[in-house]
């Protein structure tokens, strides 16, 4: 048996980090501090077997995609060391500063699924984390506040299913992984809901 993950103080600092970088965020749509959605990825993360380096990772996988490109990666890496700061590069697609620079959404889409498929162990775990929460949270949207729910996004409902179709096929391949059966339900009931 193994034995259980005992969190440090750095777990606690980089929630810190994260509440300071999503400070004044909303979920999409919402009203919901943003600061939810990482907390429920690194829950995810550990229910799925993260180790520390891996939880904080989760805490902080929006930080730099979102908040900073590069120099908030940097910042990252200072606070937490290099295998954090890798999974949070694995799990970004796009580390420009001025989120106008980015590439058009649909190709850093596929670049970040192509990459996905062979990425390391840690990437998946909580990318899949990522991906499960949001799914989660998009399919109790749609079934309280209906399909208007998809004009929250500039991708509207056929995109946004081949992207989370497209996560799960390269995040859920491994039948053994503890996220592939979670992550395939959610998407069928997103795909089955609201035609």
């Amino acid at each position: 048996m193994t034995q259980p993950l005992d969190l440090t103080p750095r777990f606690t600092q980089a929630l810190e980090f994260a509440r300071t970088a999503h400070q004044g965020q909303l979920r999409k749509g919402t009203t919901i501090p943003y600061l939810a959605h990482p907390l429920a990825v690194a829950s995810l993360a550990l229910t799925f077997g993260a180790d520390e380096d891996e939880a904080i990772a989760a805490l902080l996988h929006d930080t730099a995609e979102d908040g900073g490109g590069a120099p908030m990666l940097a910042r990252i890496e200072a606070a937490f060391g290099s295998r954090v700061a890798a999974i949070v590069r694995a799990c970004s697609d796009s580390l420009t500063e001025d989120p106008q620079e980015k590439a058009p959404w649909r190709e850093r889409k596929e670049t970040h699924f192509a990459h996905l498929a062979t990425a390391p162990h840690s990437v998946r775990l909580v990318a899949a984390a990522d991906k499960l929460h949001n799914l989660q949270s998009l399919l109790a949207d749609l079934r309280t506040q209906g399909n208007d729910v998809w004009s929250r996004f500039k991708a509207g409902r056929p995109d946004q299913l081949w992207y989370y179709g497209a996560g799960v096929d390269r995040l859920a391949a491994d039948p053994a992984a503890p996220w592939s059966r979670p992550l395939r339900d959610a998407y069928r009931a997103l795909s089955e809901l609201h035609p």
